[in-house]
């Protein structure tokens, strides 16, 4: 069925509230062209590193009050400005939990950006919630196939090149020094995240330094690997302040989780088998993962068969993978592309029973189930047709490819999943390299 183009609000009744985003130029790019359409468009600033990145002064709010008074203050804003619309990046950081509660409250439009759950060559939009408030955790795959019916989308392939990650680090990077030296007016500003913004600061500085110092190590980390000749099972590991492990999973820390993982596998797996542990590209290594998984193998008798990787490209690894493990990782999308059998630990918006393991682990690794490959493309294409948006971030180009579209939807009245339903959701552009 050919589908409608979408009905945009007037914008000129709406007035966007912009919270904190990712690092970087898009925020600010993205209000201005809200404000080009015909809306109103402020920001909230709660660091030195937020105002950087905003160059309208006129509609920046410099919040200098404690965390305790946000929610107060929050309210008060709202009210005197008219605010309609909440604009933030990532839905569990407290100032944002704390805007969320009362712009429900009050009756606003919630817009959530997070990284892609097809990461990297995609980035999600949704309304109210994402990863385990997001809706997609009480559809189910048959649900999303009746909307689909509306739909007659070609599901893209994703490009051969992705080139956000230099980016990312030197805006986190940026980010971070911004906070650090430039953020005397900001004195009750309270970080996120467990560590200081100076170790914040120094670990991402040392991460772009040593960039090539790490790839080395993961290439040879790699290629021994994929030229050992034996059969192995991936496990994907995730930064401890990413926020669906936060949030969303049994463990508070990451080294939680390697334990159990190493002990199913070695009760279960077969003795010709090996164990590879890949860590998330941004992964900082403020804790000694590598010793650890040492430690670990020696204790479950799995010695020479426990492998570590820095980060990198993950479909150089999950090409010859028999198996991956994770506790919520977005990656594990990339798994079920490819119809391997993933275990995942924690609450996932693709942890569907059609397509993910409900074995004990030492099961798993001895003779896993496969997923259901038609039901999780049925899924990946509702995702696709909704809330994932072609674009990224932080290049240039993935900025300028992401803004093409997602303007139009956050005008629209209807969020992503229900356009789709209603038959009001504009059609999808081609996805193009992000470089």
């Amino acid at each position: 069925m050919r589908r409608l183009s979408p009905i945009v609000t007037d914008p000129k009744t709406r007035t966007f509230l912009f919270l904190q985003g990712p690092h970087g130029p898009f925020f600010y790019r993205l209000g201005q062209l809200l404000r080009t359409a015909g809306a109103h468009v402020l920001r909230v600033g709660f660091n030195a590193g937020d105002r950087a990145f905003w160059s309208d002064r006129k509609s920046y709010l410099a919040y200098r009050g404690s965390p305790d008074d946000w929610a107060e203050d929050f309210t008060r804003i709202v009210a005197e400005r008219n605010i309609t619309d909440i604009v933030l990046y990532g839905d569990t950081r407290p100032v944002h939990a704390v805007a969320i509660t009362e712009a429900r409250r009050l009756g606003l439009t919630v817009h959530v950006f997070e990284e892609g759950y097809m990461r990297p060559y995609w980035v999600t939009y949704e309304r109210g919630g994402s990863n385990g408030h997001s809706r997609l955790m009480d559809m189910s795959v048959a649900e999303m196939k009746r909307a689909l019916e509306r739909s007659d989308l070609d599901v893209p392939e994703p490009p051969a090149h992705w080139g956000d990650m230099r980016q990312h680090v030197f805006y986190g990077a940026l980010y971070h020094w911004f906070v650090l030296f430039r953020n005397g007016a900001y004195r009750n500003f309270r970080t996120h995240r467990e560590e200081s913004v100076l170790r914040e600061t120094l670990l991402y500085t040392r991460r772009l330094i040593l960039m090539p110092v790490f790839a080395l190590d993961r290439a040879l980390a790699t290629h021994r690997i994929k030229h050992g000749g034996f059969p192995y099972h991936l496990v994907l590991m995730q930064l401890e302040h990413d926020a669906s492990f936060r949030m969303h999973s049994p463990f508070k820390r990451m080294t939680e989780f390697l334990e159990p993982v190493i002990e199913g596998f070695a009760e279960g797996a077969p003795t010709h088998h090996h164990l590879v542990f890949k860590a998330h590209p941004l992964e900082n290594e403020k804790v000694p993962v590598r010793r650890i998984l040492r430690e670990l193998a020696r204790k479950h008798g799995v010695t020479g068969r426990v492998h570590y990787v820095r980060g990198g490209k993950l479909a150089r690894l999950l090409d010859h993978a028999r198996t991956a493990v994770t506790v919520n990782s977005t990656a594990a999308q990339q798994v079920l592309w490819r119809g391997i059998p993933l275990k995942v630990f924690g609450r996932a918006v693709y942890a569907k029973p059609e397509f993910v393991s409900e074995q004990p682990l030492p099961a798993f690794f001895a003779q896993p189930g496969r997923p259901d490959n038609r039901a999780y493309k049925d899924y990946r294409r509702f995702l696709l047709e909704t809330s994932q948006v072609p674009g990224g971030f932080y290049s240039a180009s993935g900025r300028r490819q992401l803004l093409r579209q997602v303007v139009d939807m956050m005008l629209a009245p209807d969020d992503p999943y229900d356009a789709l339903r209603l038959g009001t959701a504009a059609p999808r552009q081609q996805l193009r390299v992000v470089q």
